[in-house]
């Protein structure tokens, strides 16, 4: 008899943000073909009978191509077992689940999908940074940053207005903000960069448009990340919202800046 895949979403890292039908679905794999930033630390015992397999990418490395992650899980499939692709978030913010979808489609291997928690508003969430708050913010973007925005979308971007969130943006945080800058964007308007949301290193830098980029090469701002732009930043928490080790900047750390000063204040201000 011919098996299923179940592409499931972890959700942003934390092992109890996983859902239920999340659970089920590991506990009852043959085989579990996991991503980098899926959360991973309990597959043996939440998959106890599973193969366990990493097919993880990372920046500018991808040492399984997904072509072959996508025959790996229909062959896997076809031999009977339950198959699980587990991602981090949701496997359908970039996270390529409707491309495998299609790979099992044409296959005629039967597929479902679990929707999971995605980063885009959970990780902001962490740092008390709401993506949308009456009278500040009445809608929010997510863009992937794995590749440079267009002319246009940085125009877009701008003439939107709310919060832009930008996923896998590190690397071309420089084109985005100057990009932006370019066509108009305040160099006064907020950016927060939570990294490693949900972890024990989880850290949150806060500084003007027109300041982030010194903030950000001192600070040596890495992946995994989420970039939020716009007013609401300005509401973030001065502690973690998540209940789990958080760390700021310190004063004077990045930058001694009276625009980052400024910022900080506000936020605490709010609260």
């Amino acid at each position: 008899m011919i098996g299923h895949v179940t592409l499931v979403g972890g959700g942003p890292g934390a092992a109890d943000l996983m859902t239920v039908r999340a659970r089920d679905a590991l506990a009852a794999a043959d085989v579990v073909f996991y991503d980098r930033l899926a959360p991973t630390d309990g597959l043996p015992d939440w998959a106890p009978g599973a193969e366990l397999v990493d097919v993880g990418k990372r920046p500018g490395h991808h040492r399984v191509p997904q072509e072959t992650i996508h025959q790996m899980m229909i062959e896997a499939a076809q031999s009977g077992k339950a198959v699980v692709r587990l991602k981090g978030g949701d496997p359908f913010v970039f996270g390529r689940g409707c491309e495998e979808v299609a790979a099992c489609r044409e296959a005629e291997v039967p597929v479902t999908v679990v929707p999971g928690i995605s980063s885009a508003i959970a990780v902001p969430a962490a740092a008390g940074i709401p993506v949308t708050a009456r009278g500040v913010s009445k809608a929010f973007t997510v863009i992937s940053g794995h590749d440079p925005l267009s002319e246009e979308e940085l125009a877009g971007l701008v003439g939107l207005g709310g919060t832009t969130v930008i996923l896998m943006g590190v690397g071309t945080l420089g084109h985005t903000v100057t990009g932006l800058r370019r066509h108009g964007l305040g160099d006064d308007v907020p950016v927060g960069v939570v990294e490693h949301g949900f972890g024990t290193d989880q850290r949150v830098s806060i500084a003007p448009l027109g300041e982030i980029l010194g903030v950000a090469a001192q600070a040596r701002i890495s992946h995994p990340a989420v970039l939020v732009i716009g007013e609401v930043v300005r509401l973030a928490a001065v502690e973690p919202m998540t209940g789990e080790a958080a760390h700021r900047l310190p004063a004077g750390e990045a930058t001694a800046s009276a625009g980052v000063q400024r910022i900080r204040a506000l936020a605490g201000a709010v609260l």
